[in-house]
Parts: structure tokens; C-alpha cells; sequence
């Protein structure tokens, strides 16, 4: 038998028999070649915009075909990138576009209402948003609501009053641009004044995506449902007082207006610790290279815990910076202008619409995003959010402050490319160079 010691001196003679001498000179590694084919350099503007007298046809480039069958050319013409949509599209997004003008009015007299909830946008499930007329002196009733209410006011001046569990009352008037926030149960009253010709008109986001108007606690509703034995016992006063209450609600109605002042309105001084509106109107906008844009959340009106926003204005052939936020959904507003918004849900998943003045858009969290004016008008908007505190990420800010080798290596981009991305924020930036 042999020993271990033989075994392992054969195997070391062998070894050196067939081994291989190194090179002397070092090879370099293969060339460096794409992962992936580079994206496509194709164009994806919009095909059209919507004061053009044409008949669309969904056709871009060399795929598509012409529509022999019936078709909607108004709201084909308002919506090119779906109709047509940009070759960057993929994938199949929930519909996040809603405009008012497809909500179910509720006429009054002194006044209207329709509404955008869950029931109109499935995807909202967060916010729901209410767009108001009143006509001057008219009166949206005493009311209250299960879920907290923010405002923004389009047009006209409002005087609008609460009182807290406590007992404190606050009473204050909102301008054009301005805005108020009520809490969940605290009671509120709304009431166009005569300062402007026409009364008001005002935008009521509620934090919750199934709120819905019909189902608000109304002071008259109440009342009309309660036995007038009870209700002159409750206020110890004779059953004959309630002779005239309403048998059902009043939810819009035209009154006097209130007095020019609020202090004359008040049966108390204004006692709360904080107030419930804000003078939105006159913050001054941060101005960028391609807009404005100014941020209102608990920092400047602390009694807004669960409702922030922005006012967002992009010029022409600008937009809203690409961009997400971490954790709460996007409720946008416009309110002039026209745009497309390109949403990305991940998975290869984005799809891109248009929206006008009176449209609404809905953006989940982290979904990435842009907004960019495609009129030829100054884009006006809103973003709201069910949060006390406004966040963005910026996907440029993002890569400036990436180690650039990281960059590189993701996106192919050269030295000098890298070097121009801002390491600020931009919310809004102009035309490319």
C-alpha cells in the first residue's frame, strides 16, 4: 500500500506536468456594451391640442390606423395623449383623471355643487374634492362632516365661522387664493358676501376618498327629523317657537348678506388658539426658471394637520420638475391652462393624460410624475395632499447628490452632464437649452 506521503508526491509531479505558464502581459477587459438597447430617440410630443379643426386619427409615426367608426372628436381632441398616446407608454395604469364637467350637479337655489369621490375615480382613495357656488349674500347651511375639510378659494369673498368642542368660535372672511381648514365634527357655516359682483365660487377637499356630499350633517336635517317636544325642551323655550322650521334640508339658500366687518357678525370675540383660515393669497411665490410655486402646510397654518398644498404655476414650454411623494397621493387641481401628466407605477407601468382648467388628477404615492404646460398659457394648479406636511423628492436633486460613478453607470451620461444637475430643488423649470 502506498503511503500518503507517495500519494501526494505523484499528484505534485503530475500537476506540474500539465499545468500552463501564465502570460507575461495582462489582458484588458471585453469593451464595455449596453445592458440593454439605449431608449428611443423617437418624438412623443402631442400629436394635437384641442383648438385645432381637425378630425384626430390615432396614428403616430408608423404604427396606428385611422378610425373608421364613430367617434368623439371634442374629447378626442382634449385628450391626444391617450387617444395617441406617446411611445413611452406601457403597461396599463388605473384611470387618475377626472374632470368636474363629467360630476352630476346639485342646482339650488343661490347656489350649486357637484363633487369628485371613490364612486367618479376608483384610485382616489384618499381624498375626495367638492367644487361650490354661491351667489351673493347665499348660504351653504350650518353643517358638519366625519372627515376634515380644507378650502381654496377660486373666486369671490366668503365669511365662514366654527366652534370648537371647547366653545371657542372663530369667525374670518377668504379672498380669491385664500383658504380655511375645519376638523372632522366641528360645525361651520359659509356665506358669499357682496364685496364682489356674482358671489363666490371655492374648491372643499375632504380627507377621505368616500366622502360624500349627500351624506353631510345638516343643522336643518337634524331638526326636521326630531320631535318639536324634544327640540323645545332641548332649548327650554316654548313649543310655538319652532312653528316655522324647515320639513326638510336647506343645504344651499340665499339670505341677506353678512355685514362689511366680521366683528359685527360675532356674538363673541374670536377666542380660538389658533386660526382656521389663511390668507394664502399673500404668500409670496418662490420664482423659478420656468414658474412659482409656494407651499402652505402645518408650518404656516398649524391647524391644518391632515390637508397641505401647493400653488403651482409653470410658464410656457416648462413644467413641474420629474418627482414623487414618499408617502401620501398627489390631489391636483387646475385651475387654468392645459398639461399632460405622465404617471409611472412601476413594473414597467405608465401611462400619460391631458388635462384642462376644472380637471382633477390623482397620483398615488411614489408614483413618479412630471406636469408640463402644452398650452400656450400660463399652467395654473393646485397639489394637495392628505398630510399636515408637504415632501417631494426631485429626481434631479436626487442624482446631483448620487456619487457619479453610480450614475454613470445607470444612465451613460458624461462628466459635464452630470456636473449642470442642480443639487436644489427646482419644482418648476423652463424650456430644455
Amino acid at each position: 500500500m502506498h503511503s500518503w506521503r507517495q500519494i501526494l508526491s505523484t499528484l505534485a509531479l503530475l500537476s506540474s506536468a500539465v499545468a500552463v505558464p501564465a502570460s507575461s502581459t495582462a489582458t484588458s477587459a471585453p469593451a464595455a456594451s449596453p445592458t440593454v438597447p439605449y431608449a428611443s430617440d423617437d418624438p412623443n410630443l402631442p400629436l394635437w391640442n384641442e383648438s385645432e379643426n381637425i378630425i384626430p386619427e390615432p396614428i403616430r409615426g408608423t404604427i396606428g390606423a385611422s378610425v373608421l367608426g364613430p367617434q368623439n372628436i371634442p374629447i378626442e381632441l382634449q385628450n391626444p395623449d391617450l387617444f395617441g398616446p406617446p411611445s413611452t407608454d406601457s403597461g396599463s395604469v388605473p384611470n387618475f383623471k377626472w374632470p368636474f364637467a363629467l360630476s352630476h350637479n346639485r342646482l339650488q337655489t343661490g347656489g350649486w355643487a357637484r363633487q369628485q369621490n371613490v364612486n367618479a375615480m376608483g384610485i382616489a382613495t384618499a381624498l375626495a374634492g367638492v367644487n361650490m357656488r354661491l351667489e351673493v349674500g347665499a348660504v351653504r347651511e350650518l353643517h358638519w362632516h366625519n372627515d376634515g375639510e380644507w378650502a381654496y378659494i377660486i373666486q369671490g369673498d366668503l365669511r365662514v365661522s366654527t366652534v370648537t368642542p371647547e366653545g371657542q368660535v372663530y369667525i374670518g372672511d377668504v379672498s380669491a387664493g385664500d383658504i380655511w381648514y375645519f376638523p372632522a365634527g366641528y360645525p361651520h357655516s359659509i356665506q358669499a358676501k357682496n364685496t364682489t359682483a356674482g358671489g363666490a365660487e371655492f374648491l372643499l377637499i375632504f380627507d377621505s376618498g368616500s366622502f360624500s356630499e349627500d351624506s353631510t350633517f345638516l343643522l336643518t336635517d337634524w331638526l326636521a327629523h326630531v320631535p318639536k317636544e324634544v327640540i323645545a325642551k332641548n332649548f327650554q323655550v316654548d313649543i310655538s317657537a319652532f312653528d316655522h322650521i324647515p320639513s326638510k334640508e336647506l343645504y344651499i339658500f340665499p339670505s341677506a348678506p353678512p355685514p362689511v366687518n366680521p366683528e359685527s357678525d360675532m356674538v363673541v370675540p374670536n377666542d380660538t388658539p389658533m386660526p382656521f383660515t389663511f390668507a394664502m393669497s399673500q404668500v409670496n411665490a418662490t420664482q423659478t426658471s420656468g414658474g412659482s410655486y409656494k407651499v402652505v402646510d402645518q408650518r404656516t397654518f398649524p391647524v391644518s394637520t391632515t390637508v397641505c398644498s401647493a400653488e403651482i404655476t409653470v410658464e410656457v414650454g416648462g413644467m413641474r420638475e420629474l418627482h414623487w411623494h414618499p408617502t401620501e397621493p398627489e390631489w391636483t387641481y387646475f385651475i387654468s391652462g392645459e398639461a399632460r401628466i405622465t404617471v409611472y407605477a412601476s413594473s414597467s407601468q405608465a401611462t400619460t393624460m391631458n388635462f384642462q382648467a376644472g380637471d382633477i388628477a390623482y397620483v398615488p404615492p411614489s408614483f413618479g410624475h412630471y406636469v408640463e404646460n402644452t398650452g400656450n398659457s400660463t399652467l395654473m394648479f393646485l397639489e394637495i395632499f392628505r398630510s399636515g406636511m408637504f415632501q417631494d423628492i426631485s429626481l434631479t436633486q436626487w442624482l446631483a447628490l448620487t456619487p457619479p460613478e453610480l450614475v454613470k453607470a445607470h444612465l451613460g451620461l458624461d462628466d459635464a452632464t452630470i456636473a449642470t444637475l442642480s443639487r436644489v430643488k427646482q419644482e418648476v423649470v423652463g424650456p430644455a437649452h
